[in-house]
């Protein structure tokens, strides 16, 4: 339990951070997660299949599970001047995923000298490949570890761009340095990281039954993948110990609306834009 959770038993009202007050009974479900924690045999037992989980995941779902990011170039307007049809850049996407990312802003009219695409997932870069606006002349997909070293050996140039979108939250807390001074070192000078991913006290983490919780704000879901919760002050600290300048970083607030199963639900994401000096 967080030392602010473990605290609240005098003042519930003071829980939580700038976006979000945690409730008694938000609170009280906290605690149950405490109560029985993931086995250590389990936790490592997860890290060693991560990728089998993630193939497995895209096995059963296909395309079909996580909708096209249309809010990208709303929400990063770093990406709006990349569009020009003179215009050199690099992309890089980190976890891309079946290209939820990449292919919008292509029909969105963003082009690139060259867009990287990378995920843990085989069968994920096989859907990604097989998309009808995947073109080989300027794109490459490839399966890699992003916490393993030289894991970009198949990007040779600069990237200007890095893009990590509920990426991170897979993996590992012990292995975010390494991630993030990755991407540090695949970066040109003056290129950009991007970052999105689930915020502390996010609607998600309180879902998570006992028995679900591995560490601290790290959980596993049913089908043996991993979710991780990040505090802004993480974030940043996190991006800057590799030599990141931190431009933006703060909780963004969304609702997760279906009206056909009658769902509104508030959503908390730390978003963040990070600079290579």
């Amino acid at each position: 339990m967080s030392e602010s959770v473990g605290n609240a038993m005098s003042n519930d009202s003071n829980v939580g951070h700038v976006a979000k007050r945690l409730t008694p009974e938000e609170i009280d479900r906290m605690r149950a997660q405490d109560s029985r924690l993931v086995s250590e045999f389990r936790a490592n037992q997860l890290e060693k299949d991560a990728k089998k989980h993630w193939d497995l995941f895209y096995k059963r779902n296909d395309i079909r599970f996580f909708k096209d990011r249309h809010w990208t170039t709303r929400e990063f307007d770093e990406l709006l001047g990349l569009g020009g049809n003179e215009n050199q850049n690099v992309l890089l996407e980190v976890g891309c995923g079946v290209g939820n990312f990449i292919f919008p802003l292509i029909e969105d009219g963003l082009k690139f000298r060259k867009i990287f695409a990378c995920d843990l997932s085989t069968r994920a870069i096989e859907l990604l490949k097989s998309h009808t606006l995947f073109h080989p002349e300027t794109m490459r997909a490839f399966q890699t570890d992003v916490t393993l070293e030289n894991c970009f050996a198949e990007i040779d140039c600069p990237v200007d761009v890095t893009t990590l979108i509920f990426a991170l939250s897979a993996i590992h807390p012990d292995k975010f340095h390494k991630v993030a001074q990755n991407i540090y070192n695949v970066l040109g000078s003056g290129g950009i990281l991007l970052f999105r991913d689930y915020g502390l006290y996010d609607m998600a983490q309180f879902r998570f039954k006992p028995g679900h919780k591995i560490s601290e704000n790290l959980y596993m879901r049913q089908d043996g993948t991993r979710s991780y919760y990040f505090s802004v002050e993480q974030i940043a600290c996190l991006f800057e110990s590799v030599g990141f300048e931190t431009l933006d970083c703060g909780y963004i607030q969304r609702r997760t609306i279906n009206l056909k199963e009658n769902i509104d639900v508030p959503r908390i994401f730390v978003q963040a834009k990070f600079k290579k000096s």
